[in-house]
């Protein structure tokens, strides 16, 4: 890899590339300079690099299924696509018997995880998705539980008039084994003020998670992008993540999300394209050099994409879905059914050279296809 420094023609770039080859950490200086000046193949080169030290030709996927208990929200996000008041013939909201009836829907399958995320509702508690959660292990006890974003979870708190550890204390009891990276969009506020002014601040998304970490309950983070922020943006919010990851250790994934723009009040705006998808997966692979596992997750990517990107960093595509999620169809994504056989995944990552691995929420190898 040494080699590589001679043929890069960029000599500011030249004592990155040298820096990330030796394994020590860029500064959000630098790591904002890739993203201004450094080309697509020197990215997949140096990404790549970084990938194998943490995965060698894995790529990732498990065996899950989502339930979304409602579509109603208390904020209205100008990016979102998802969300529509109770009069919306498209809105839903689902009762504990509603959403157990799905659990019971994939008896007999070797489902390992089921993801539980939705619109955040004004009035249900933690006790309300608690019972949820007790509930679906009386059924399932080993299915591994990974449920509500930041911003549904300071809510549900609230409602329980109890302190963010308290809450989170009380839904691990309940049997919460885990918490979804979304709802973090972008740390900067003043971005935030524009896309989602009514929604909790980054520093509550943060201590959220912190807290949860400290208790033991592991999470994913995200990243929305394409939308009206810039590079300095994004590199702001990675640096946020990689320094709580510096303390606590807690974050398993990162999962850069693209702004999709159908049905939402900032479509105007059109989509990036895929060279800067790509980029996007190659730089958080390189800045985030705490954070293990990188995903590209197909129902917002696309498969093509997703199989592209394991070439610039990314070693995970999330999962089989079965059809369960609408948040990214309703918002113009490909896949309007998202779903694929563990079969299907493999192949399709066996296609690009690498090697398909069933894993468990927490990155445990279950097996290798």
């Amino acid at each position: 890899m040494s080699e590589l420094l001679k043929y890069i023609s960029n000599n500011a770039l030249k004592p990155i590339a040298d820096k990330i080859i030796s394994g020590q950490r860029l500064t959000p200086e630098e790591g904002l300079l890739l993203y201004l000046e450094a080309d697509l193949p020197l990215l997949g080169i140096l990404s790549g690099f970084s990938r194998r030290k943490f995965n060698g030709n894995l790529v990732y996927f498990n065996c899950n299924f989502h339930i979304e208990p409602t579509n109603k929200c208390i904020y209205n996000c100008r990016f979102c696509s998802y969300h529509k008041p109770d009069s919306d013939p498209d809105s839903w909201e689902y009762s504990h018997e509603d959403m157990l009836d799905i659990v019971k829907g994939f008896d007999g399958k070797d489902i390992t995880e089921i993801h539980i995320v939705g619109g955040v509702h004004p009035f249900h508690d933690l006790h309300y998705y608690g019972h949820l959660i007790r509930k679906i292990k009386l059924l399932r006890p080993g299915l591994h539980i990974k449920a509500f974003s930041a911003i549904e979870l300071e809510q549900m708190i609230k409602n329980a008039g109890v302190t963010i550890e308290e809450g989170l204390r009380q839904l691990k009891e309940y049997g919460l084994d885990s918490i979804p990276g979304g709802g973090a969009e972008i740390f900067s506020e003043e971005v935030r003020l524009k896309i989602c002014p009514e929604k909790t601040t980054s520093e509550m998304w943060l201590k959220i998670h912190e807290t949860a970490h400290t208790l033991g309950i592991q999470s994913n983070a995200t990243m929305l992008y394409g939308h009206i922020e810039n590079f300095r943006h994004r590199i702001d919010h990675m640096e946020r993540l990689r320094n709580l990851q510096d303390k606590t250790g807690g974050f398993n994934a990162f999962i850069p999300l693209k702004y999709k723009s159908a049905n939402n009040t900032m479509s105007y705006l059109g989509e990036v394209g895929i060279v800067e998808d790509l980029r996007n997966y190659a730089v958080a692979r390189i800045f985030l050099d705490n954070i293990p596992h990188i995903k590209a997750y197909w129902p917002m990517a696309g498969r093509e994409t997703a199989q592209l990107s394991f070439s610039f960093g990314t070693d995970d595509v999330d999962g089989t879905i079965e059809d369960t999620t609408r948040i990214y169809s309703m918002a113009g994504a490909k896949d309007a059914n998202p779903s694929m056989t563990p079969s299907e995944i493999s192949s399709l990552i066996r296609e690009t050279g690498f090697v398909p691995v069933e894993r468990d929420t927490l990155y445990n190898i279950i097996r290798r296809w």
